[in-house]
């Protein structure tokens, strides 16, 4: 798409970003339906956050700005209001800037993971939770569960201070529904019907590795990974092979990116196209 005078602009704002694939699949989108919005990147961490927020709040050709590592949280200070949801969280991954340059931050990265288990007919509130991981998948995955009515919410972490810090977080600023477990105890696993791995144990450099022993799985809970490249982490692996339903975090990191588009622009996002983009994005860096 060419660029002209009518053109807006969305930049993601972080560092490191060579990694990301967020522009490919952003402009991808666009192009399908025909919306005149470029993604570009700004590579920064918060030394000069306060500048570039403020230049993009007196910039019109900007639609807004997505923010990731290290930034989510010291750009709230920056911002003109926040939506309930990120004010709680007190962390933001998306900014619209409207017609008056007001800046407005979100988070979208538990709702991404929200409309993926809610397609595989989970409901929040008729489950109980277990979260490997209090980092920043865990938490804005707990975070969204404790916002949408969850009754209980597990969570465990091998930092035991990431661990109590994420549940004081969610029952001072959601709802009394967290509890702290040591690392490596599953007691509590049985009165589970949702298991989650966010702690990042199955990519990279610790693929085969799993968080839980597979003794523990259970045939009628449904497992999630937050990881999608392996497509199959050891955790999911595991858990199918016990008969359990599995998803990855492909749909996560895909939904999380149609609410951006769709905050930025008011309109519904091209979803197949955006699917399709990180599918090949995907087979391309395996």
């Amino acid at each position: 798409m060419n660029i002209d005078y009518n053109t807006k602009f969305i930049t993601l704002i972080g560092d490191p970003l060579a990694q990301s694939f967020a522009a490919r699949m952003q402009n991808a989108g666009y192009d399908a339906a025909g919306m005149n919005l470029r993604y570009f990147y700004t590579e920064t961490g918060s030394e000069h956050l306060e500048e570039i927020v403020k230049g993009i709040k007196y910039m019109p050709s900007f639609a807004g700005f997505a923010v990731t590592k290290p930034n989510k949280v010291e750009v709230v200070k920056y911002l003109d209001r926040l939506d309930p949801f990120c004010e709680k969280m007190g962390a933001c991954n998306t900014v619209v800037r409207d017609k008056d340059g007001m800046l407005t931050g979100y988070n979208t990265d538990g709702v991404g993971f929200l409309r993926s288990i809610q397609e595989h007919g989970i409901k929040v509130k008729d489950n109980t939770f277990f979260c490997f991981g209090a980092g920043g998948a865990g938490r804005a995955i707990s975070s969204i569960l404790a916002y949408s009515g969850a009754g209980k919410i597990y969570i465990t972490d091998i930092f035991e201070e990431s661990t109590k810090s994420l549940v004081n977080d969610i029952n001072t600023n959601f709802a009394e529904v967290a509890e702290a477990v040591p690392y490596g105890s599953y007691d509590v696993l049985p009165e589970c019907t949702v298991v989650m791995n966010a702690s990042g144990i199955g990519m990279g450099k610790t693929i085969g590795e799993t968080p839980l022993p597979p003794k523990h799985i259970r045939k009628e809970q449904f497992y999630f990974d937050a990881c999608y490249n392996p497509d199959r982490t050891q955790f999911l692996l595991n858990a199918h092979e016990k008969g359990c339903r599995v998803i990855n975090g492909l749909q996560m990191s895909l939904y999380q990116g149609v609410a951006q588009v769709e905050l930025w622009t008011g309109k519904k996002a091209p979803v197949e196209a955006m699917r399709k983009e990180l599918l090949e994005i995907l087979g391309e860096n395996r």
